[in-house]
């Protein structure tokens, strides 16, 4: 006789493949959270290729966009921490 453990695998919970459903941002999360490493450099080198292009496209707007958005982001995590 042999003592093996098997391991099963977890099922995924219901709300993570919906949220892996969703086209492209669901196909990325899944990259980064199953996949290699390396996937991180990848989306962050997407992520600065598309805002060369929007600097590229629109030009100073494109290159201010990331501050605004950055704004409502560090907004939004002042009522976070400030509520408890």
């Amino acid at each position: 006789m042999t003592s093996e453990t098997s391991v099963e695998p977890t099922e995924t919970p219901r709300w993570l493949r919906i949220f892996y459903a969703i086209p492209v941002i669901g196909w990325i999360a899944r990259d980064l959270n199953e996949g290699d490493a390396d996937n991180v450099w990848y989306l962050v080198g997407g992520g600065v290729c598309l805002w060369i292009v929007a600097i590229l496209q629109w030009g100073v707007l494109g290159l201010y966009l990331p501050a605004v958005v950055a704004t409502w982001i560090c907004l939004g995590m002042l009522i976070w921490i400030s509520r408890g």
